[in-house]
């Protein structure tokens, strides 16, 4: 594979770029660990609204979220398929799949503001994007944290 990247590169680059199977071009390469840390760091070091998600919001808690909302989207997907049959069948078996998935959309909803929250983010600001009053989000939330989930 080597030998063909170097044919297809021709001529052009930098000083014994022809020959060196190893070379590639910056977009490429990796960054560095000093970079790496260096974008750690600013995530850190941020406050309130500019923390970074990766930085406040526990991974088990990232990865809850993540396979909340992947359930729900598979479980919509699979309601496609039923929608033969008899109409009392078909009725009851969308419903019940919809329910499963409002649920399961509610989780992430609710799991979604509390990071939120809790990453420092004001409960208004919040409550504002998720098209409701401040006071029916903090008791949404406060009944999830009594919830202990």
């Amino acid at each position: 594979m080597g030998s063909v990247i170097r044919i297809r590169r021709g001529a052009g680059g930098p000083p014994g770029y022809d020959n060196d199977p190893w070379w590639l071009r910056q977009e490429h390469q990796p960054a560095t660990l000093a970079g790496q840390l260096r974008v750690l760091g600013k995530e850190k070091q941020a406050a309130g609204s500019g923390r970074m998600w990766r930085a406040v919001v526990p991974p088990e808690q990232r990865a809850l979220i993540t396979s909340t909302v992947d359930s729900a989207q598979e479980q919509l997907l699979q309601l496609r398929g039923v929608q033969t049959g008899p109409a009392a069948d078909v009725a009851r078996r969308l419903l019940d799949g919809l329910r499963h998935s409002a649920s399961l959309i509610d989780n992430a909803f609710t799991r979604t503001a509390l990071v939120a929250v809790n990453a420092g983010i004001p409960l208004e600001e919040v409550a504002q994007w998720a098209g409701m009053s401040p006071d029916t989000l903090m008791t949404l939330l406060t009944a999830e944290r009594e919830d202990g989930s």
